[in-house]
Order: structure tokens, then C-alpha cells, then sequence
């Protein structure tokens, strides 16, 4: 899969839900880890990270909204019950981004909000855990950024192959214009 992405919460107070979403960053892939103006006591955290995450995934910590920096080109993405987001199944996810989501029992900040290039829903009835909400966002890229096999019409059937990949010429690219 091309591009890359990562996941991060603002405001957390719960090191399960921390240790859960961590878990399942390092599962899925993720570049990296973030937090925004956490409050939980990191030693808790490893009770329910039982990959030690933190071990193999960068994870950086930002006391403010205005401290959050991100890579160049990386679009921050927003995962919100809000009445104008996107519905998860509808989104293009971008190549590079960072997920956020907000507390535990609150919602992502004005500030958050105003830096996020895209807000997503998922649509359920009422909010999910954290950590849920988390995985199903990663595993929502996961299969419509990645290169799977389409499924079968019929559940009992088996899904074909995963596609080849296909290369396309090679590009050749200078800096300077023949003549000059």
C-alpha cells in the first residue's frame, strides 16, 4: 500500500483505551503514534498494549493543539459526530494522513477541529469506544487503500487472488530543457 498514516487522540484520560488504540495502530501499520494534551498515567498504559506499541512505533506527545506538527503533505483527518462530516464509507482517504480522534466523553476541540484538512463519521447510532472507533477507521484505509481481492457475490464462494501489480513506464525526469 502506498502512503503512509497515523493515529492520534486529544484530551485522553483513560490508559485501557490509550493501550487498546496502540495496540491496534501497531497492527495495522501505522508510521506513528500521537497525543494531545493527554492525561493518564503511562504505566497503565501497558495493561492493555500487550504488543509493547510503544516499543516498535514512534509516539510523540504535544501538551497544545499549536504544538502538533506533522509531516509535510500529511493531512490531518478528523474523526467526529458532527452534523457536516464525511460518513466513513464515503471517504477517499488521502495517501499520507493523521487520524484524531477526541475524549473519551467529549468531543474533539474548536482549535483541533479548525486544523483538521477533513472530519469523518462513522455512522452508528450513538458513540463507540475509542478504541473501537480507531480500528474501524484504520481498517476502513486498510481495505480501501490496500490491494485485496474483490469479494465474491456469493458468501460461500472464494474470493479470487489479489490482483497483480502492474508498473507503469519509466519516467524520466530532468531538471533542465534540451537546448539550453
Amino acid at each position: 500500500m502506498r502512503g503512509y498514516f497515523a493515529i492520534g487522540v486529544e484530551g485522553i484520560s483513560k490508559p485501557m483505551n490509550l493501550g487498546n488504540l496502540l495496540r491496534s495502530a501497531h497492527a495495522f501499520g501505522a508510521s506513528f503514534f500521537f497525543t494531545i494534551a493527554p492525561t493518564f498515567q503511562a504505566r497503565e498504559v501497558a495493561l492493555s498494549d500487550t504488543s509493547a506499541a510503544a516499543k516498535h512505533l514512534p509516539l510523540y506527545t504535544y501538551a497544545t493543539v499549536e504544538e502538533l506538527t506533522l509531516p509535510r503533505g500529511c493531512a490531518l483527518v478528523g474523526v467526529e459526530l458532527t452534523e457536516d462530516a464525511v460518513e466513513l464509507p464515503s471517504f477517499r482517504h488521502p495517501s499520507a494522513a493523521a487520524y484524531v480522534l477526541g475524549p473519551e466523553r467529549g468531543s474533539l476541540s474548536p482549535a483541533l477541529m479548525e486544523r483538521c484538512g477533513f472530519i469523518v463519521q462513522i455512522p452508528t447510532k450513538f458513540c463507540v469506544n475509542l478504541g473501537v472507533a480507531g480500528a474501524i477507521v484504520m481498517y476502513d484505509r486498510m481495505i480501501t487503500r490496500g490491494r485485496h481481492a474483490d469479494r465474491p457475490v456469493n458468501p460461500r464462494a472464494t474470493a479470487d487472488s489479489e490482483p497483480a501489480h502492474v508498473r507503469g513506464a519509466q519516467i524520466v525526469r530532468s531538471r533542465f530543457t534540451k537546448g539550453s
